[in-house]
């Protein structure tokens, strides 16, 4: 969280029967494609990488059997006796630093839509169906991102952040033939959100990209 915490590279030999979780939970998709969308999150312990503006934390989790995954996220999807979430969007941390094939497939198995959320730096011969969005981190400093060139064809969604005060996010990779979603920073600073925006904005209109937020907050929910 916010650049503190622990890198920890992808695990080895690692057969996805068990999985680091910080938690399980639904809620609504605030970002990206299925933004709306009820959904239920899994969120895996665990980075990588170590951005400073990630307001995220994972280093705290537990290990837990896929199949107590599936079963937890079974009885979260219903509501009443009606199965009210269809979408389980994996994320972390970094999700494709553990072995999740087995778990995607399972979901898709049953009939969900899987969602990825990765910063693009790590391979997994996911499901064909695994609907993967890319959130490109720019750690080397250079106005560049580095993605992985064996995920890159598999990607279906790039998310850019955008940041007039964070070095080198404040520019995006031209006509890619891809979706692509545009997202200012939060900066926790109220005057540094608003030109984060008015920046996402103009390059939105420069590139012919999206623009997104991060409607969760506006909603103050999980």
């Amino acid at each position: 969280m916010f650049g503190k915490n622990k890198i920890l590279p992808p695990k080895k030999g690692d057969n996805g029967q068990l999985l680091d979780i910080v938690n399980i939970f639904k809620t609504i998709q605030g970002e990206g494609p299925f933004i709306g969308m009820p959904a239920i999150f899994v969120r895996l312990g665990g980075c990588n990488l170590a951005c400073k503006f990630c307001d995220t934390q994972f280093d705290e989790f537990q290990v837990i059997k896929t199949d107590q995954i599936i079963k937890e996220i079974e009885k979260l999807a219903i509501t009443g006796n009606i199965k009210t979430h269809q979408l389980v969007v994996i994320t972390g941390g970094e999700p494709l630093r553990q072995n999740i094939t087995p778990l995607c497939q399972t979901l898709i198995d049953l009939g969900y839509q899987v969602q990825i959320e990765t910063n693009g730096t790590i391979y997994q011969d996911l499901p064909e169906k695994t609907y993967i969005v890319c959130s490109p981190k720019n750690n080397d400093q250079k106005k560049h991102y580095s993605i992985n060139q064996q995920l890159l064809p598999k990607i279906n969604a790039f998310k850019f952040l955008i940041s007039k005060y964070q070095k080198n996010y404040d520019f995006v990779p031209k006509n890619l033939n891809k979706l692509v979603y545009l997202q200012a920073i939060d900066e926790y600073d109220e005057q540094k959100n608003h030109q984060n925006t008015k920046l996402a904005l103009k390059l939105a209109q420069e590139s012919g990209y999206l623009m997104t937020l991060q409607a969760h907050k506006i909603w103050q929910i999980d």
